[in-house]
């Protein structure tokens, strides 16, 4: 269960303390109860370390739980360093859902150094992980959400840990998320048709950062390459921007892309060097966007990101359809996938 601050939670908060680089007195600061926290939420607090992990889960939760999201629409989680209301979040959480395969670095310290009350479930490694190679070194891939069914079986995940935490609400958490897996599942066949509309020879993904492997390894693409490795917090070297706009050259790729999470200065530079155009939208890679954008779900973003690279790779984009809702109380439509006969060849 959620816990209140006291003095015997010290040892454990001068740990966080130490892990993540704030003094003690910013995280106490970040962890005194006031009055609106006395009088709890009587639902289970949930935090989840990402938008898109927040997305799925507020899709299948609803209203039954008080979800917190650490990240922000448009944070880089490679990145992420924790604030005091973060720690607080943490501290106060019944259940701790985040990626794993070491995506949110800063997080994962944080979940160490602090209190083992939460059970902490890293939904990502639900999965089996491709592997990337980072400083000379086989590691996961943490870029799960790129392959749909990746997504349902986090959605699995993220159910039976919801199921456990409060078994009086499994029947909710069931029927929502079966209706979510079965968008993912036309979404999933939707994807695959609209990549097949791509001439073969340009089927050439290039972006800032190696986001995408589940994406490509998926849907048919070949990554070409990037500006920087698994995490964004790497700098490519002048040689690796030069190899990449050679064999952009080489292979005449008709278009590149930037990420809405990372500074397309660099991104850019590449375009220009290579003589290519720079996709308009930019891919969301690590974040879904803010509320009202493009890519404000789970589902809404990898819909946007296909539409992008489909249009800018020489395919033919054919809208992701969603009926009407099933009831009259349902707030959002069913997404379903588009009559194959109604996609170009």
């Amino acid at each position: 269960m959620a816990h209140s601050f006291n003095l015997a939670s010290l040892p454990s908060l001068r740990k966080i303390a130490a892990a993540t680089g704030l003094s003690l007195g910013l995280v106490l600061a970040g962890c005194t109860p006031t009055e609106t926290e006395a009088s709890a939420d009587p639902r289970p607090s949930v935090v989840a370390s990402s938008t898109i992990i927040a997305d799925l889960t507020e899709d299948i939760a609803g209203e039954t739980i008080n979800l917190t999201s650490i990240l922000r629409p448009g944070d880089d989680p490679h990145i992420y360093e924790p604030v005091p209301n973060d720690i607080k979040a943490l501290e106060q959480a019944d259940l701790v859902l985040y990626n794993g395969f070491n995506l949110e670095p800063a997080l994962i310290r944080l979940l160490e150094a602090g209190s083992q009350d939460a059970i902490h479930v890293p939904v990502g490694e639900a999965v089996d992980a491709l592997e990337m190679d980072k400083a000379g070194q086989k590691q996961p891939d943490p870029h799960v959400w790129g392959d749909v069914t990746n997504a349902i079986a986090m959605v699995n995940a993220i159910r039976d840990a919801l199921i456990d935490l409060s078994p009086a609400d499994q029947a909710v958490f069931i029927a929502n998320s079966q209706t979510l897996n079965s968008q993912l599942a036309d979404l999933d066949t939707w994807i695959s048709r609209q990549i097949e509309t791509i001439p073969e020879e340009q089927r050439l993904l290039v972006t800032t950062h190696d986001a995408f492997q589940y994406y490509t390894t998926s849907y048919d693409l070949e990554m070409l390459g990037t500006l920087i490795g698994i995490s964004t917090e790497e700098q490519p070297s002048a040689q690796t921007v030069q190899n990449l706009v050679n064999e952009i050259k080489t292979r005449g790729v008709p278009a590149i892309f930037a990420e809405t999470t990372i500074n397309p200065q660099l991104i850019k530079t590449v375009a220009e060097e290579a003589g290519v155009e720079l996709a308009e939208q930019e891919l969301y890679s690590d974040s879904i966007g803010a509320s009202g954008s493009p890519g404000d779900s789970y589902l809404n973003m990898m819909e946007s990101n296909t539409k992008t690279i489909v249009e800018a790779l020489g395919g033919s984009y054919t809208p992701f359809i969603r009926e009407a809702p099933a009831a009259a109380d349902s707030e959002s439509a069913t997404p379903q996938a588009v009559p194959a006969e109604s996609i170009a060849p």
